[in-house]
């Protein structure tokens, strides 16, 4: 996210000021290192997504996220461009989380159930979060009346997954391996309702906590199984 890296002069001038206790108290000023600007994003990320599940997206200002946060208003006008894309860099940075690490589908060359597997298991497990529960409800709930909000999240979210999940199946190897009439795109989403399973219900009545890994490990191969069978060009 170097385009949204917080610089020190984002913030008013009482905060960030160090105490005398500080380590690097007596110090002179200088830009902040690449490692606190992005501890300063991520904070400021935290406490908008914190605020935004605890109080309602509609209900929550931007003011109310700075002051929380100890950065200027302007910071996030700045940076995010306003409450809006604030919102997208908080699901983008949620993502990030639960994908770090993952090499990319476009040049994994593992075989294909491996791959997926990796993939299947990543996503699971962020959607199975009791924080994913709450956002999805917060989206539906304050759709009609926040628009943007709803727009947002999915491409943010679902869509994202669901273009790149597309240009792994177009990949020519992997697509040799498919059958040739469904699309990218089809292949997609039945993986991910494979996968997911009902996940309306998931939302409607949700976990107290996230899925332990033994159950997403056997959901993912048994969801994997299922859209193999149906997609894969039987062999020669």
């Amino acid at each position: 996210m170097n385009a949204h890296d917080l610089d020190e002069t984002d913030y008013p001038e009482e905060i960030t000021s160090l105490p005398d206790t500080a380590p690097c108290a007596g110090k002179s000023a200088g830009r902040p290192r690449a490692a606190d600007k992005e501890a300063r994003q991520q904070a400021l990320l935290q406490t908008a997504g914190r605020l935004f599940l605890d109080k309602g997206y509609g209900s929550v200002s931007l003011e109310m996220i700075a002051r929380e946060a100890h950065v200027a208003v302007r910071t996030i006008y700045v940076k995010f461009g306003g409450k809006v894309g604030l919102f997208n860099a908080v699901i983008a940075s949620r993502r990030a989380h639960f994908f770090e690490g993952m090499q990319s589908m476009e040049t994994d060359m593992r075989p294909m159930e491996q791959v997926l597997s990796d993939f299947a298991l990543r996503f699971l497990e962020l959607l199975s979060q009791p924080k994913s529960y709450q956002l999805y409800r917060m989206v539906v709930g304050e759709s009609r009346t926040s628009p943007e909000l709803a727009e947002t999240f999915y491409e943010a979210g679902p869509k994202r997954t669901r273009v790149e999940l597309a240009r792994y199946f177009d990949r020519p190897d992997v697509r040799a391996q498919l059958r040739s009439e469904f699309s990218s795109d089809v292949l997609a989403f039945h993986l991910l309702n494979c996968v997911l399973g009902d996940g309306m219900c998931s939302v409607l009545f949700p976990q107290e906590s996230a899925l332990s890994l033994e159950v997403r490990q056997a959901r993912v191969k048994q969801g994997l199984q299922l859209f193999l069978h149906g997609v894969q060009r039987p062999a020669l």
